[in-house]
């Protein structure tokens, strides 16, 4: 089962979306606004991915909380991207026991769905 994280009106959540949807390839959107990241699915995707490509430094949420001049260690990271899911890179994907993050057509492509 293949499970894609993010926000509905997240420009790179509609492209992964399109992508799954053209390639006829079943999924199960979980809505962040709805159901926030829990601490097991922070852990889960880590263990796949480094924390820096899952911390959103160029997004709105990253510059309102002024978090740039924080200096911020890997366990305040963390609960930063459980209290504020918007700082998470969009879309998060679980497919086959990998995670992808964010949306690059090539990638897309030629992962093993």
């Amino acid at each position: 089962m293949v499970r894609i994280y993010g926000i509905k009106n997240c420009g790179s959540v509609k492209k992964a979306l399109n992508f799954l949807e053209k390639n006829k390839i079943t999924y199960e959107f979980i809505d962040f606004k709805k159901t926030p990241p829990s601490q097991q699915n922070l852990k889960s995707w880590l263990q796949n991915i480094p924390l820096e490509a899952l911390f959103n430094t160029k997004g709105m949420t990253y510059k309102k909380l002024g978090l740039k001049d924080k200096n911020l260690n890997s366990e305040e990271i963390k609960d930063y991207l459980i209290k504020e899911p918007n700082l998470i890179k969009r879309p998060v994907i679980e497919a086959n026991g990998k995670v992808i993050v964010g949306f690059k057509q090539e990638e897309y492509e030629a992962f093993q769905w």
